[in-house]
């Protein structure tokens, strides 16, 4: 087993844990939907970033390796 086995479900558990409380912010509504929401989002998208960027890293490593 590599870092990659550990990273990868880390990276998308962290994104999908991200959206749901989003998406629960968005609904709830009121002072905490406008003060979270927004900010979960971008983090989301941060999130989706480094997601993507460790596994274009993974392929490349195990291309490499192959």
């Amino acid at each position: 087993m590599n870092l990659f086995d550990y990273l990868i479900p880390a990276a998308l558990l962290a994104v999908a844990v991200t959206l749901g409380f989003g998406i629960y912010a968005l609904f709830r509504g009121g002072d905490f939907g406008r003060t979270y929401s927004n900010k979960l989002m971008r983090l989301r998208v941060v999130l989706q970033f480094v997601a993507v960027l460790i596994l274009v890293a993974a392929f490349w490593w195990r291309g490499k390796l192959g």
